[in-house]
């Protein structure tokens, strides 16, 4: 059966309309015309570049949660009452599309509030199988996973779902993962990333005292600050000591085509 799931973000008016910020139906994703309300606050703002701006917040949040990004989308719609203020938009809006290059359209109409100078909808399709280097710096990762080793020891779980803007964001990694090295007690590193655009790093160290110095290290402690600013839409770190640990290796057979 197909998956279907609605996707809320706390709106008042889709609570009291009834309807749904996004709908995922099996690889599509629909995301409802959404308007430049911070929906934390129900405020909203008198300019319409920073009603644009926020129309993307918004709609980056609920493609995220649907696993997916600005990159997945196929279609999207401007609606706005007046035509004079589309052209201000541009810049922000080639942002997030201008590398996607989505099929659009824009339309000249009235909005459900005054207060309202433009609306966004958009339509993605999550990709499969994951996306190549725009998004996975790791094309090319060995299919052997990092070895089990004598516990306890600490792993460093760090998933991501990045922005459209990468830039810099290859040559970074691959200086952190030489840098990572030489880190007394540094044992290896793991990485996955899904259909729907959530990368996943796992990193490994002997003790805490290792961990410490990775996570103090100037480098990448630098990198963290620009993910933050620029290239991840979301990320969480989970930190956990390993207890148990083993693994096996089949020698008698080639391993499969398709990850997992």
């Amino acid at each position: 059966m197909t998956e279907r799931r609605a996707i809320l973000s706390g709106s008042a008016f889709e609570e009291r309309i009834g309807y749904a910020r996004a709908v995922v139906d099996g690889d599509r994703v629909h995301v409802s015309g959404t308007t430049g309300f911070d929906y934390a606050t129900m405020t909203i703002s008198d300019d319409v570049v920073e009603q644009a701006e926020q129309c993307l917040r918004n709609i980056g949040a609920a493609l995220a949660e649907a696993e997916c990004t600005f990159a997945d989308v196929v279609r999207v719609r401007y609606l706005l009452p007046d035509r004079e203020d589309f052209e201000p938009c541009w810049p922000v809006l080639r942002r997030c599309f201008g590398d996607v290059r989505p099929a659009a359209t824009m339309l000249v109409c009235g909005l459900s509030d005054p207060r309202m100078k433009i609306e966004i909808e958009v339509d993605a399709r999550r990709r499969t199988p994951p996306r190549d280097d725009a998004l996975s710096n790791h094309p090319e990762a060995s299919a052997v996973p990092v070895e089990a080793h004598e516990t306890p020891y600490y792993a460093a779980v760090f998933t991501t779902v990045r922005t459209q803007d990468q830039s810099d964001y290859s040559g970074t990694s691959t200086h952190l993962e030489e840098l990572v090295k030489n880190v007394p007690g540094y044992l290896g590193m793991d990485h996955a990333q899904t259909p729907g655009g959530l990368g996943i790093t796992v990193s490994y160290f002997r003790d805490a005292d290792a961990l410490k110095v990775w996570r103090t290290e100037v480098d990448h402690r630098a990198a963290q600050n620009r993910g933050q600013a620029q290239w991840y839409q979301t990320y969480t770190l989970h930190v956990a000591k390993v207890e148990r640990s083993h693994g096996f290796v089949r020698t008698d057979a080639p391993l499969s085509p398709t990850p997992g």
